[in-house]
């Protein structure tokens, strides 16, 4: 509790507000310093007070061998996801909470760590949380308190942005690929202001938000974007304004989303070593519309495709695992390949169709990478070379 006030007090927040759950994110190992933390906590007799899940850790429990780090390595950052799962933290090991049942209300104040699930929790779930790091977001979790500051208060989650996408076509908009090409743009554009995006379908889903959420808070500092007449705070552009005037109107063209799409690729390259999806994890949709893509025989490079351990027990229930393996299809479960060394050592490039993983993976990994859609990266792992669609883009 100390630490929350105090922590408050940097913030300029006059009281705490009680939070309904938390996500933790300080369960990944970094160092020997975050288990220490952690299993100090479980000495002192440290249990959550409210419903806490926990975010990818270091290893893919289901799978450990697959993991290339040293025995010690290893075995600390066992140690801190274990220390977690002792202060009563739910092991869902997960960078996507709320495909594994944690949904927060529309109102409801959390803590929630993980950019992207931090994004989704405002703007999909319209729940009320800043971007809590590590240590924070478990005080927070054992005291049931956070700072009322930020996110939190209703005057700072009201846009003074506006976006237009009209000016793309229609036929981009609809496509998944347009989202994370979307969000990138807009963490580099609004930073830490909140927009309001106009002219997006109103089929527009989840997974859809997600990967425009996961982007925009991994390329600027965005913890909420609201989208008109979509999500739960902007039913139309006047609400979503609180019934002022924006302080800035932004058009998008064309030329400008080619060149923030061409901005994710860091390769210029014929070749592909690997290809990687499911940054944020791969949800039972996703998996359905690979299956559909999956060739007769197995691909001709690593395919890895990361998910939480609830999708993948809902996959193994349906009986479609075995699908995935025959095409060669490597399912990462607990942790991903961004986080974890799971890639062969190698100075190669990676596919991938996941805007988060296309900014973090040259430093994380020391990989190129080239950004397409789920076709491309499909197309692509056939051939063993690069084959993209470029016509939506025109």
């Amino acid at each position: 509790m100390r630490i929350v006030v105090r922590m408050g007090e940097i913030l300029g927040a006059r009281e705490l507000v009680r939070i309904t759950s938390a996500h933790i994110d300080g369960c990944l190992y970094h160092g020997d310093g975050g288990v220490e933390f952690a299993e100090r906590l479980v000495e002192l007799g440290g249990r959550v007070s409210v419903t806490a899940t926990l975010n990818v850790g270091a290893l893919d429990l289901l799978n450990p061998a697959r993991v290339r780090a040293s025995d010690r390595r290893c075995a600390m950052a066992l140690r801190q996801m274990r220390a977690y799962q002792a202060l009563g933290c739910a092991p869902t090991w997960t960078c996507a909470p709320y495909q594994a049942g944690h949904r927060p209300a529309t109102g409801d104040h959390v803590a929630w760590g993980e950019s992207n699930a931090v994004a989704f929790a405002n703007s999909v779930l319209g729940a009320r949380t800043n971007r809590y790091g590590d240590f924070m977001d478990i005080c927070c979790a054992l005291t049931g308190r956070a700072p009322r500051t930020g996110l939190h208060l209703g005057e700072r989650r009201r846009a003074t942005v506006v976006v237009d996408t009209c000016g793309v076509s229609a036929a981009l908009r609809r496509r998944d690929v347009f989202y994370p090409v979307l969000g990138t743009w807009l963490g580099s554009v609004a930073g830490d202001r909140v927009a309001v995006v106009t002219g997006l379908p109103a089929s527009v889903g989840e997974d859809q938000l997600k990967a425009m959420g996961a982007a925009a808070a991994s390329s600027g500092a965005v913890g909420l974007f609201h989208v008109e007449g979509v999500t739960p705070e902007a039913p139309d552009l006047v609400t979503a304004l609180g019934g002022r005037r924006p302080e800035d109107v932004i058009a998008l063209q064309p030329d400008a989303m080619r060149a923030v799409r061409d901005s994710l690729s860091t390769a210029d390259a014929d070749r592909i070593d690997a290809v990687a999806v499911g940054s944020p994890h791969f949800s039972l949709g996703e998996f359905a519309q690979l299956e559909a893509l999956l060739p007769a025989t197995p691909f001709t490079v690593p395919f890895y495709v990361c998910t939480g351990r609830s999708e993948y027990s809902r996959l193994d229930a349906s009986g479609r695992l075995a699908r995935f393996a025959e095409a060669g299809v490597e399912i990462v479960v607990d942790t991903c390949v961004v986080v974890t060394p799971i890639l062969p050592p190698s100075d190669g490039v990676l596919m991938t169709n996941s805007g988060k993983f296309a900014h973090y993976t040259p430093s994380n990994t020391g990989y190129g990478v080239v950004y397409g859609s789920l076709e491309d990266c499909v197309r692509s792992a056939i051939r063993g070379r690069v084959t993209r669609d470029e016509s939506l883009w025109s």
